[in-house]
């Protein structure tokens, strides 16, 4: 090839991506799993009353509802008063491990991924149950999912900002921005995905509603799922898994080797 065709690299520089697998984060309540029956459920065992999914998805920062009350109607921040949120917290965590369920389509679609030899797939959560990575460990178990065949599981704390994560994630694995993807359903995910050059997968069915994701935030509707069979269908035509299905649905891990678990702060 003629020298002038040839691509030139900057003397000293080296290619800055080890891997060529695509990059998959998940979210966990309200993406993948359904926090608001479970939070309406952990409420009402204490005789209260979080109102419609209509209303609770109009709210701000709606799981950061014990550290700021100020997001509930008087009524409840007049029992939390009388309540222990420890009390509380219990019920959640109980919920969660026993009851809670993921969206419709969800536990087959993670299956395929964790199956892909060419997906490196896990899962970020704010989740505040009691150690919330058992928590989620006891839930996906009852989905027939063991988490130890993700890739990894961060627990990030809801004073801190997922964009470092997310590119710690990716930085970790060596994937090109180009090949990676964030799966949320609050605008910060949005933000955090376009914020480390990943494409987000957003949907309205989670702790934020279309009109507020759209309206409010003016993300664009192309990126956003109305319905986890959605999200399901964008997600297996970006990475190529609709010649996949129906292989590896089994819950064994992968090797050890290619593992990488990141616990709970």
């Amino acid at each position: 090839m003629p020298v002038s065709m040839m691509r030139q690299r900057h003397p000293g520089t080296t290619f800055m991506y080890k891997s060529r697998k695509r990059l998959l984060i998940l979210d966990a309540d309200g993406t993948t799993i359904d926090a608001f029956s479970a939070i309406e459920a952990a409420f009402s065992r204490h005789g209260l009353d979080i109102g419609d999914e209509a209303r609770f998805q109009k709210r701000h920062n709606l799981f950061k509802y014990l550290g700021g009350l100020k997001e509930f109607p008087s009524i409840i921040k007049k029992n939390l008063r009388k309540n222990s949120r420890a009390r509380l917290v219990d019920s959640l965590t109980e919920v969660y491990r026993q009851e809670a369920v993921m969206y419709d389509g969800i536990p087959d679609l993670v299956r395929e991924l964790v199956a892909a030899p060419d997906v490196v797939v896990g899962m970020v959560t704010r989740n505040i149950t009691n150690e919330p990575l058992e928590t989620l460990r006891q839930l996906f178990l009852r989905h027939e999912i063991d988490i130890n065949a993700l890739d990894f599981l961060v627990h990030i704390p809801l004073s801190e900002k997922k964009t470092s994560q997310f590119r710690a994630i990716r930085e970790q694995f060596g994937i090109n921005p180009a090949l990676a993807y964030v799966c949320g359903d609050e605008h910060k995910d949005f933000t955090a995905a376009i914020g480390t050059g990943m494409h987000p997968f957003m949907v309205s069915y989670g702790f934020e509603d279309y009109d507020r994701l759209t309206e409010k935030f003016e993300i664009p509707h192309d990126v956003i799922a109305r319905t986890s069979g959605e999200l399901c269908q964008r997600v297996r035509h970006a990475l190529d898994l609709d010649g996949k299905r129906g292989a590896g649905t089994g819950t064994g891990a992968r090797p050890a080797s290619t593992r990488t678990r990141t616990a709970a702060r």
